[in-house]
């Protein structure tokens, strides 16, 4: 390894230094941060260091990070909404454009080595470089995240991926925003060399820069679907799989980055020219503003789970069914050791099938695979509670029954673990008095799919639980990598509390003659990910049924007998294949034409009322803690519209435009 023969400040956050081999050694450190983001103040010092190096012309220059495990996160969101002038975001974009090119035409080798998160920004500042090596550890990841934020890669990232990697691939890339691994990204050409963890970046580096090594150009085929006609005809196919997933009225920016591939993919200095006039545009718009609250609000779920360092090894459910099984299996795939307990091995058996089809899609390596189904234990006789960090309870929505189970796991757990319970809908406070220390008791809510649904609902008892095991209960949702949603107890907590009237609504306009096709088809022209019918069947109809009889009792009236006469006849819906929709492979089965001639905004907007007013209900009786946290829950939780900000944003955004008008 070369030694460091002078070194010089760059800055506050840069750092050069020019070893015995004359390469020239730039590290990014971002002063007073955590992770490394490309804020103005960051792009500003890096640009007075490439007129120093553009003077000095070094052997070679490297670039890397000053921080452990972690290389560039991206641009710095927080600065996005310093301003929505489009005039003045597009001179900004510009004078990235013209430093970024500036390093692309540096007249020496220059080569990026890092490990951690290369993203976004960070990504295609490492696109500018000659050759980009990285760490093939579990904690690198690349990729171009911006479509999550309403946007497109604007700081040269559309022109040079496809230089890098030929127009299919890189625009699969930005359009999903995925995340890739070392290996899949030099793969993909979007890096050059991996370097195994017990290698050296450095040395791997300065071998690089020796060497002169240049990026190879992607081969043939790549560089083929640039070409014009299979440019125009993989942009249709494009915007077709595009529209099946997102609209272009609520999400525009994939829709603009595949407008310019097709006007300029074989240009890489075309794609930037258009980069500078429609991602300033994107940035100034309603859905980035608003996809940049949720990413705000991600934010401020994570750091419900930082409040405590509580950290399990051991995790004990009880009951094998769809919901504790996948709960089971989901803890096991995050590396927890876990038993799972039901009254037979016959009930526990599904669970284990349905976990090894979690742990193939989800870990991918068969030895992976094995060591999940390995850590995922059968425990009939329950010997597992004993041991167990956290117990989770999840049978049967029945009080009585959840009573008697928690009186026996009361005289079996260790005093330090956490007790929850999965339950929907009943009150702690129903339940919590079977154990001596009714304190212990949390809800540790998950939502099916448990593997899709983000949001765990942790809740307490304002009068009874301990705060220190809700921090903890937020620690362990947070550490299985979901996000924590602290809720006081009432009747549904926050989701099903929501979720219970909308849905209602649903089936009573249903009742009373539109079609369950136009309902649906009504609300996901509103941005919810899938309308209130579809919902209910997804879920099941006897969950739906457990909830009602929870939350309204006998006040549920017509509803709760259409759901009573529909469980009792086996129709639970996507489940058991039938339940409002026949279901085939997994797929509702519809009438296409029902919502013709109905007025799917006017649906929407009657359908989405009793929602919008539960909200505030919600937040009146301090169900959580403010609106920004309701407006999290709501999105993570029930999926609503994210270009939307979220119930409570929305609201107040469209009374501000009726003041406005």
């Amino acid at each position: 390894m070369a030694s460091t023969a002078s070194q010089s400040s760059a800055g506050r956050h840069w750092r050069l230094e020019y070893d015995l081999d004359g390469i020239a050694w730039l590290y990014l450190d971002r002063d007073d941060e955590k992770v490394n983001s490309l804020g103005s103040k960051v792009l500003e010092e890096l640009e007075a260091i490439i007129g120093r190096l553009e003077a000095d012309h070094p052997r070679g220059l490297v670039l890397m990070s000053g921080k452990p495990k972690s290389f560039i996160v991206g641009a710095d969101v927080r600065e996005f909404d310093a301003t929505d002038d489009v005039d003045e975001l597009r001179s900004n974009v510009r004078d990235v454009h013209k430093l970024f090119q500036r390093i692309d035409d540096l007249p020496f080798p220059t080569v990026v080595a890092f490990e951690g998160y290369c993203l976004g920004g960070g990504l295609e500042l490492s696109l500018c470089f000659d050759y980009r090596i990285a760490l093939d550890a579990d904690h690198t990841r690349i990729g171009f995240p911006e479509v999550n934020l309403g946007i497109y890669p604007g700081f040269g990232g559309s022109g040079r991926s496809i230089r890098a990697m030929g127009g299919l691939q890189a625009m699969q890339i930005m359009l999903t925003g995925k995340m890739l691994r070392a290996r899949a990204a030099k793969g993909l050409g979007l890096i050059d060399q991996t370097v195994d963890r017990h290698g050296s970046l450095r040395w791997a580096a300065r071998n690089a820069i020796l060497k002169k090594r240049k990026s190879r150009r992607p081969g043939l085929t790549a560089r083929a679907t640039t070409w014009g006609p299979v440019r125009k005809f993989l942009a249709g196919q494009m915007r077709k799989q595009t529209a099946s997933k997102a609209r272009k009225e609520h999400y525009p920016a994939p829709y603009a980055l595949i407008d310019a591939f097709e006007a300029a993919g074989d240009s890489c200095s075309g794609m930037i020219r258009i980069e500078a006039e429609e991602v300033p545009k994107l940035l100034a718009g309603d859905t980035s503003r608003n996809l940049r609250r949720v990413f705000r609000l991600m934010e401020t779920l994570k750091a419900q789970g930082k409040r405590s360092d509580f950290k399990a090894r051991r995790v004990h459910v009880i009951g094998a069914g769809v919901m504790g099984g996948d709960i089971a299996a989901w803890c096991a795939s995050r590396g927890l050791e876990v038993t799972l307990q039901d009254r037979e091995m016959k009930y526990i058996e599904p669970a284990l099938k349905r976990a090894n089809g979690l742990f193939k899609r989800k870990l991918k390596t068969p030895t992976a695979v094995a060591a999940a189904k390995t850590r995922l234990i059968p425990d009939v006789e329950g010997s597992g509670v004993a041991r167990a960090d956290v117990i989770i309870e999840a049978i049967f929505e029945d009080r009585d029954a959840k009573r008697e189970l928690f009186a026996k796991v009361n005289k079996a757990a260790s005093r330090n673990a956490v007790i929850a319970t999965n339950t929907s809908a009943i009150p702690l406070s129903e339940l919590a008095d079977a154990l001596d220390d009714p304190s212990r008791l949390i809800g540790l809510h998950f939502f099916n799919p448990v593997a899709k649904m983000p949001l765990v609902e942790v809740v307490y008892d304002a009068k009874l639980s301990d705060t220190d095991r809700v921090d903890d209960g937020s620690s362990f949702a947070t550490q299985i990598g979901k996000y924590a949603l602290p809720v006081t107890s009432t009747p549904g907590f926050l989701v099903n509390r929501v979720l219970a009237p909308y849905m209602r609504n649903a089936m009573k306009m249903h009742r009373e003659g539109v079609p369950k096709e136009a309902l649906d088809k009504a609300a996901e022209k509103f941005g919810m990910p899938m309308g209130p019918v579809e919902l209910a069947d997804t879920v099941g109809l006897d969950v739906g049924l457990g909830v009602i009889k929870t939350l309204m009792g006998d006040d549920a009236g017509e509803d709760r007998k259409v759901l009573e006469e529909m469980v009792d006849a086996g129709k639970l819906g996507k489940k058991s294949g039938e339940g409002f929709y026949r279901w085939k492979d997994g797929k509702p089965q519809r009438d296409s034409d029902a919502h013709k001639g109905h007025d799917l905004d006017k649906l929407a907007g009657q359908l989405m009322q009793p929602y919008f007013d539960e909200c505030r209900s919600c937040l009146d009786d301090e169900v959580v803690g403010d609106a920004d946290l309701l407006d999290a829950g709501m999105i993570f939780g029930t999926g609503f519209a994210p270009f939307r900000g979220g119930p409570m944003h929305y609201l107040e955004s469209t009374e501000a435009d009726k003041e406005a008008s």
